[in-house]
């Protein structure tokens, strides 16, 4: 039997449009398995949509469950001999502050030395401040060069560095603390007389040295409101409560004004972010639910249970009722609307922070008396924390929807099988109905010949 390579060349049929006709029709198998993935799909895509929104209203609730955000204060400095940063624990009001001397860190500097000059042997004692190291020189490091990456290499509390001064002598070791204060003063010391007399030793008093100090080890001298304060630092933390001093320059008898004052703004500012994340999260699930009855279009979640056990919950939340001044949040200017979003009425707002801020934080981070008042915020975050943490609401709900398309891609794959395995059957029953049409064609026009040539003989 004739080989066939390829469909209706033998019969003359069209034996390859047919097998394409059936293969298309036992692939429409696969379409409802598509169309539920996608469906499946979208939803776990709506899901994560709405699990983001929560994140966001969830960070925002996060700041108001913290007393701090109750306490911000900005602060103003007049003069730009020093910079403040505060915390939580400042206290409003008014402070000289006037910067006398800056802290420095000590450095020394050596006699010259010819380039390329050798140091002798031996060991080189330093220390700095409570810190404390020993080198030796040997044939692999006795150049000032060899000295100095030694010294850094340490990492412990000096820094060292060749300063060429153009001299018939020109190269000279620098020294320099690397912490600013009087206390980290530098002392070097050798028992070997060659090193002694390198950098200038006293033999009868090894721990001095000839090396110049071309800059004094300082503290750093302020007051704040008269009050003299000595710092080996010129980052001051602890002077004055809550407030860090970062010293620029000096002002003596100029002293620079520093205010300090309760943030309203940034207070205000915390209670918007959370009104504004909670009206994006009710404009998501409302998107995510809503319906179109001129175009029929719907939301990914409409009628979802889901979803409707997360409106459910978070509308109970809002109803928090707490023990203070302010019960409601409509006590203080914030108030539900009928589309289920947060409206701020900003004068009820700035009189509440205002005149009883303290009953506002207790609203909504809690009584820091009573640790188990749990605020506004706390009873948020735990209906939150139920809807997001592990195994919550919405993990067990994607988990599904992941489950799901898993058994649909299985049964995808499992149906791909069966119609590839359909299909080449359909094209071997073809390939063998094309060779035998065209072996039947070859026969009959075998014949025709035959009986043609027959009839040619009897009619002569």
């Amino acid at each position: 039997m004739p080989t066939i390579t390829s469909l209706g060349v033998g019969s003359g049929l069209d034996l390859s449009g047919l097998l394409d006709d059936l293969k298309e029709a036992e692939s429409a198998k696969l379409e409802p398995i598509t169309e539920q993935r996608a469906s499946y799909k979208a939803k776990l895509s709506a899901f994560g949509k709405l699990e983001n929104a929560l994140g966001s209203l969830r960070e925002s609730v996060t700041a108001l469950n913290d007393p701090e955000t109750f306490q911000a204060l900005s602060s103003k400095m007049q003069g730009d001999a020093v910079s403040v940063s505060t915390d939580n624990t400042a206290v409003p009001g008014r402070y000289q502050v006037e910067v006398s001397a800056l802290a420095r860190s000590q450095t020394l500097a050596s006699e010259g030395f010819e380039k390329e000059a050798t140091l002798d042997t031996g060991e080189l004692s330093f220390s700095v401040g409570d810190e404390a190291f020993s080198l030796i020189l040997d044939d692999s490091n006795n150049t000032l060069e060899g000295l100095r990456d030694a010294i850094n290499a340490e990492g412990t509390g000096i820094s060292a560095s060749i300063i060429n001064d153009g001299s018939d002598k020109p190269q000279r070791l620098v020294l320099t603390a690397t912490e600013t204060g009087a206390a980290n003063q530098i002392a070097i010391s050798s028992e070997e007389a060659g090193l002694q007399a390198a950098f200038g030793f006293d033999a009868a008093a090894p721990e001095t040295s000839d090396m110049r100090q071309t800059v004094a080890a300082q503290d750093a001298q302020l007051s704040v409101n008269g009050i003299a304060i000595t710092s080996a630092s010129n980052h001051v933390e602890g002077a004055l409560q809550g407030v860090t001093f970062d010293l620029q320059a000096t002002n003596e008898g100029e002293a620079d004004a520093l205010t300090l004052s309760r943030d309203d703004g940034a207070i205000k500012d915390s209670i918007n972010d959370f009104v504004k994340t909670y009206n994006s999260l009710q404009e998501r699930m409302s998107s995510l639910t809503s319906f179109d009855a001129e175009s029929g279009a719907a939301g990914k979640l409409l009628g979802n249970a889901t979803l409707r056990g997360v409106e459910s919950q978070l509308r109970n939340a809002m109803g928090h009722v707490g023990d203070g001044d302010f019960a409601l949040l409509s006590n203080m200017g914030i108030s539900l609307t009928l589309d289920g979003t947060l409206e701020i009425d900003d004068d009820a707002l700035d009189e509440a922070i205002e005149d009883n801020l303290d009953s506002v934080s207790a609203f909504f981070a809690g009584n820091v008396d009573d640790e188990e008042s749990d605020g506004f915020a706390a009873s948020l975050d735990t209906v939150l924390g139920n809807l997001l943490d592990e195994g919550g609401t919405l993990d067990t709900a994607t988990s599904g929807i992941d489950t799901s398309i898993e058994r649909l891609g299985e049964r995808y794959t499992s149906m791909q099988a069966s119609i590839d395995a359909t299909v080449e059957r359909y094209r071997k029953q073809f390939a063998e109905l094309d060779s035998l049409v065209s072996q039947m064609n070859s026969t009959s026009s075998y014949l025709t010949q035959q009986f043609d040539s027959l009839n040619a003989q009897m009619n002569q």
